[in-house]
């Protein structure tokens, strides 16, 4: 730059030289944005769910694009302003003919790079945290104790009242499909549920209790389900006294309801559940007997506590349309998968399957929120962490440049390599050391808000 002032360039010229190779260098970078927001977007399509992928649309819009122009040409101005301004001083030609290698203003350049080197580090290093956080998080949440046993169990919905079925038809179709269900070999347990488990659906009402006092200020709130017969046995949900459902809880027997242990508690039945008398629906009457309690198990979260639940048998139900189904194999149920759909067919090839999946599949699309946050922030703190790396190399590689003239009279007095490779890691581990301690901070900050 000195040599081009010297041999007549303006000041003008030269900024303007330096502005288009830093806005050419920001707009490449832009170009590169948008490719990895074109491959974050293929990331995000993959971690959602089937049913929300195909309701929700991934794709960069026109504003898109523009803003990543925009932001492009904006950090080229911005961030090459300074530099050029720094390197076409008027005092350059002064500097070349007095022949002492040191830039006027140069350290303090040198402490702004070092500065955005520092603050780089510190966001990578808060980042990396926090992904660490989010990663750890979803490991508990994957080690969390369901209540239920999802091996080789699959899952799928049938809502008959859709196409046109009576409650008096739909019936009876149940129970043909649950026959045939049975009959596909490798299958050893059938059941059905109106309410589906970690789907994020959730019913209840306020419940009645024989030898529990109601309330204004007492909370007589239950989750609720209706479910067919062997329905705990088919998700492995031990019973801890009296009984589960059969075909015999049918419409004209005397209603029943199945209690879990959280039930039990809330509204003090102890070890006394069994015989006692619940109403639903807010009333006061108490027309169901309880027959057995279950223990606790997840009702429509995994990460939710068990509910106090009452379940009572879908078949004492006369206007039940719609229910999901679950099949329990003895070993791979992708054969069993495949052959739903044919014994659906069977009986009505006009019958829709909604959500043929497996039950690990289901938990797995349950928590798909917590697996999207921590595949992002440790995609996104190792994308810091690159841009820190390449700030860093960058600083390194002026700064020795710079210092080439004093290098070199080190080494002739005396100095070997090791203290010169020793005085520039010196410099890297301080500024790793500052910026490491800033995003430490700062991530525990972090983490404190938002826990």
């Amino acid at each position: 730059m000195a040599v081009r002032l010297s041999l007549g360039g303006t000041r003008r010229q030269l900024l303007s030289q330096l502005l288009t190779e830093s806005v050419l260098l920001a707009v490449l970078g832009g170009i590169v944005s948008l490719l990895v927001a074109h491959l974050t977007l293929g990331v995000l399509t993959a971690l959602l769910p089937a049913d929300k992928a195909s309701a929700l649309h991934f794709s960069l819009h026109a504003n898109v694009v523009v803003f990543a122009a925009v932001l492009s040409l904006g950090t080229g101005l911005l961030f090459g302003i300074f530099p050029a301004l720094q390197s076409t001083r008027p005092d350059l030609v002064s500097t070349l003919r007095a022949g002492s290698g040191k830039l006027a203003g140069a350290r303090s350049a040198a402490r702004f790079r070092t500065s955005l080197v520092v603050a780089q580090i510190a966001l990578s290093m808060a980042l990396l945290a926090a992904a660490g956080l989010f990663v750890k998080s979803l490991t508990n949440v994957s080690r969390v104790d369901l209540g239920v046993k999802i091996d080789r169990v699959i899952t799928f919905g049938i809502s008959p009242e859709l196409n046109g079925y009576p409650p008096a038809r739909s019936k009876p179709f149940f129970a043909r499909l649950e026959e045939e269900l049975a009959a596909i070999p490798g299958v050893n347990g059938v059941s059905a549920a109106l309410v589906p488990v970690f789907a994020g659906s959730s019913w209840g009402s306020d419940v009645a209790v024989q030898g529990f006092k109601r309330g204004p200020d007492i909370d007589a709130n239950s989750r609720f389900n209706e479910v067919g017969p062997g329905y705990f046995r088919t998700l492995g949900i031990p019973v801890v006294a009296g009984r589960e459902f059969t075909s015999a809880d049918a419409m004209g027997a005397a209603k029943v309801v199945v209690v879990n242990e959280a039930f039990t508690k809330k509204f003090n039945l102890g070890r006394d559940a069994i015989g006692k008398f619940v109403g639903a629906n807010g009333g006061d009457s108490t027309d169901m007997q309880i027959v057995g309690v279950v223990r606790d198990a997840k009702y429509d979260r995994v990460k939710r506590e068990a509910p106090a639940m009452f379940i009572v048998p879908y078949r004492q139900d006369s206007t039940a349309g719609a229910l999901y189904f679950y099949v329990r194999t003895s070993g791979d149920p992708t054969q069993v998968l495949r052959a739903i759909p044919a014994v659906v067919k069977k009986l009505d090839p006009n019958l829709p399957i909604e959500s043929l999946k497996t039950l690990p599949q289901q938990v797995k699309e349950n928590v798909y929120l917590d697996r999207m946050i921590s595949i992002l922030s440790a995609g996104f703190a190792l994308l810091a962490t690159l841009l820190a790396a390449v700030g860093l190399y960058g600083v390194l590689a002026c700064s020795v440049a710079q210092r080439t003239r004093e290098i070199g009279v080190r080494m002739a007095l005396g100095a070997d390599a090791g203290r010169v490779r020793t005085m520039v890691l010196r410099q890297v581990a301080m500024m790793t050391l500052v910026g490491g301690v800033i995003g430490i901070v700062a991530a525990l900050g972090v983490g404190r808000w938002a826990t």
